[in-house]
């Protein structure tokens, strides 16, 4: 893909209002690093060759997880085939220390909240349990303390998420054809057969 491409869909995502000024510090940093990657992304490795080197595998399976409830599959790919955890881990492990370890906190919170409401960490909590806490996060009437980590996280994670689908050969090819950037919102699960009415990061 070209630069030109992803400088593009870089400037979509910034007039769809992405990397807010109310995201903490170390959020806007990984953001802007995030860009500068999708401009100049490195060599990808073989599918069997890569391995994550900021995240370890229980990480790396909670990014795979989250990004996918964020832009999940529908009639195109979602951000689980896009690759985006690649994406994010090469952040993450560019990033300065203090952005780093903000981060990795923040999946370390979801697990912790995820066992305090369910009685399980977020990978093995059922799918409408994900997306009742993820519904929490997203929910601009939070304000609640001891959820603020998590709320600064999920707005971090999927700031990354749009932009590394969305400056992928996958998220590219659906700009080419939609001709358009949808906001990425997290507005609970649609599945019937875990009882929501709207669909995970739905690009509307």
């Amino acid at each position: 893909m070209s630069s030109v491409g992803r400088r593009q869909a870089l400037r979509l995502l910034g007039r769809a209002g992405l990397g807010a000024a109310s995201s903490p510090l170390w959020a806007q940093s990984l953001v802007a690093l995030a860009d500068e990657h999708a401009l100049h992304p490195p060599a990808a490795p073989a599918a069997a060759d890569w391995v994550p080197k900021a995240l370890d595998a229980h990480q790396n399976d909670m990014v795979v997880a989250l990004c996918e409830l964020i832009i999940p599959a529908t009639d195109t790919p979602g951000a689980k085939a896009a690759l985006v955890n690649r994406f994010i881990d090469t952040v993450i492990d560019d990033a300065d220390e203090p952005d780093s370890k903000a981060f990795l906190r923040g999946l370390a919170w979801m697990d912790a909240r995820s066992q305090e409401l369910f009685g399980n960490e977020f990978l093995k909590a059922g799918p409408e349990q994900q997306a009742a806490l993820l519904t929490i996060l997203s929910s601009g009437k939070n304000t609640a303390l001891d959820d603020l980590l998590g709320v600064e996280f999920f707005q971090a994670i999927k700031e990354l998420t749009v932009r590394g689908y969305y400056t992928s050969e996958v998220g590219m090819q659906e700009l080419k054809e939609d001709g358009q950037l949808f906001h990425v919102e997290f507005r609970g699960c649609t599945h019937p057969q875990h009882g929501g009415t709207s669909t995970t990061g739905k690009r509307a």
